[in-house]
């Protein structure tokens, strides 16, 4: 018998572990985020500065990098939310195209992920 089929959901356990990794993850993406705010907000206050000795054009290049990397932080960060969302629900770890639980070896590497690998190469 192959208890690994019948399992549709992981233990309260489970769960709990991976709160805790998604939380810490969380934290460190939250500080990385505001890194790269204070760095805008400090270009912004004294725009005619050399950033770390960076003329101009460089120093708007630096701003538009920054302003990118904390878009994506924040979209990091929102994956991270709805994954504490669905360790609430008890919904977390379940593919959302095939129905199976994602592996643990994923969920720890990717904690948000929402699709199995055999689902997301399906879809590449």
């Amino acid at each position: 018998m192959n208890r690994k089929a019948e399992k549709t959901r992981y233990s309260d356990e489970e769960l709990e572990e991976f709160r805790l990794l998604i939380e810490k993850k969380l934290a460190r993406a939250q500080e990385q985020l505001q890194f790269y705010l204070d760095q805008l907000a400090e270009l912004a206050d004294n725009p005619d500065a050399k950033v770390k000795g960076l003329d101009d054009g460089i120093g708007t290049a630096e701003s538009e990098r920054l302003i990118n990397m904390a878009g994506r932080q924040r979209k990091h960060i929102q994956h991270l939310e709805n994954a504490l969302i669905r360790i609430r629900n008890k919904a977390y770890g379940v593919c959302r195209v095939t129905g199976k639980l994602i592996s643990k070896e994923r969920l720890r590497a990717v904690p948000h992920a929402t699709l199995s690998i055999e689902a997301k190469q399906k879809r590449s």
